[in-house]
């Protein structure tokens, strides 16, 4: 990635195709990636992913597939006919599914990179204790990541937090990407382990994923201007391994 634009995915977390269209016109080519999530994919469907597509835009399908190995394979499948260059499924569901995820994207015309959802950001180590997982919310995060990587993914998903051990694990020329992207100030909301631009690339992280902070601001296009300035930022200070790689 040569452009400090195409490490920042703009959530595109509104429900209807006029509002993600609104902001998509506004930001422009300032965000290398626009995600749709569960929230307007379920609102609008997939053609609002078809039409980002078709506009020349980059789309990060966010659906966090999470079944058996035959319907997941079905799904990522289905969804790489759409044109998406990334989508997530839950490295929870084991090896055997994540193969199939992997299997599938490569069949299609337009294989998509398969990311790998670690922990949500969300969590803290009570809640991954809540539902059963052992050890703290980094073990659960690196030995989802280490799955994820031998089942053929083509990144992960975590916290900034995890980023740097994910890192120094899975090696270079892998993708992280980050959610719970908080710049200076801003608040916190339902993330639970975040932090700034700047902190999450300098720790690793190939992308960073920005929803509220843009899309709630009032000029969202200077809100991302902002963003990507402090990702060229930290790209100059402080050069990732896997960016280097590149």
């Amino acid at each position: 990635m040569s452009s400090p634009h195409e490490h920042l995915i703009v959530a595109l977390d509104v429900s209807t195709a006029s509002e993600a269209t609104k902001i998509v016109q506004s930001i422009g080519e300032s965000a290398g990636f626009y995600k749709v999530g569960k929230q307007l994919f379920t609102a609008v469907g997939p053609e609002i992913v078809r039409d980002l597509v078709v506009s020349g835009k980059r789309v990060f399908l966010d659906l966090k597939f999470h079944d058996i190995p035959n319907t997941v394979a079905a799904a990522v499948y289905s969804a790489s006919g759409l044109g998406v260059s990334m989508m997530t499924v839950h490295a929870a569901g084991g090896s055997k599914m994540l193969k199939a995820a992997v299997e599938a994207a490569a069949s299609a015309t337009r294989p998509p990179l398969i990311l790998a959802v670690t922990v949500l950001t969300s969590f803290t180590d009570q809640d991954v204790q809540e539902i059963g997982f052992s050890g703290k919310t980094t073990d659960n995060v690196l030995r989802l990541a280490s799955l994820g990587q031998a089942a053929g993914c083509g990144g992960v998903v975590s916290s900034v937090a995890e980023v740097k051990a994910l890192r120094q694990l899975l090696g270079t020329g892998f993708a992280i990407v980050t959610p719970g992207i908080r710049p200076a100030g801003s608040a916190a909301g339902d993330q639970a382990r975040i932090a700034t631009p700047s902190a999450a690339i300098a720790a690793g992280a190939s992308h960073i994923v920005v929803g509220r902070p843009i899309t709630g601001a009032k000029n969202p296009a200077q809100a991302a201007q902002e963003i990507v300035s402090e990702i060229d930022s930290a790209l100059n200070h402080q050069q990732t391994p896997e960016l280097a790689s590149r």
